[in-house]
Order: structure tokens, then C-alpha cells, then sequence
């Protein structure tokens, strides 16, 4: 989880706005019943799951430019 800080003691909290579909917010308010969690801390661990999946990393886009730079002539001749 590197990035982010798993210790929610020494995070500090901020307010937010933003409008979703109904549905999606009573689900969202029945799974926070089920698991007995605040809305607030569900909506926290989406986010985090969220953008840790959509970030590509640094190291990853450096093996695919090396990777494309080694391979430059072999994509020139597949794109023909």
C-alpha cells in the first residue's frame, strides 16, 4: 500500500460534496449497515481502492518505455 497511509489515527480528515445515483447511495447506506462501519470510512476504502488501481506506477511506464525503445524495430515491422 505504499503511498498511503494505513494508520487512520494520523490522517487527517476533510469534507466533501458531491452527487451520486440514489440507488447507489441507499446501497452504499445498507452494505455501511451490514458491516457495521460508518458510510464516511466505506467511502474512504473506495476511494483508496479506486485510485490505487487506476495509478499506473512510476516503474511500470519505465519497463514499457525501455521495453518499447528496445523493441522499436520489431514495432515498425509489425505496424506494416
Amino acid at each position: 500500500m505504499s503511498g498511503f497511509v494505513v494508520d487512520s489515527i494520523q490522517m487527517q480528515k476533510i469534507k466533501i460534496s458531491s452527487k451520486v445515483d440514489e440507488v447507489v447511495w441507499n446501497e452504499l447506506k445498507a452494505l455501511s449497515k451490514e458491516r457495521h462501519q460508518n458510510v464516511s470510512g466505506l467511502l474512504t476504502e473506495a476511494i483508496s481502492e479506486y485510485v490505487r488501481r487506476k495509478r499506473v506506477r512510476p516503474e511500470v511506464l519505465g519497463h514499457l518505455e525501455n521495453s518499447m525503445d528496445q523493441n522499436e524495430e520489431l514495432g515498425k515491422l509489425l505496424a506494416q
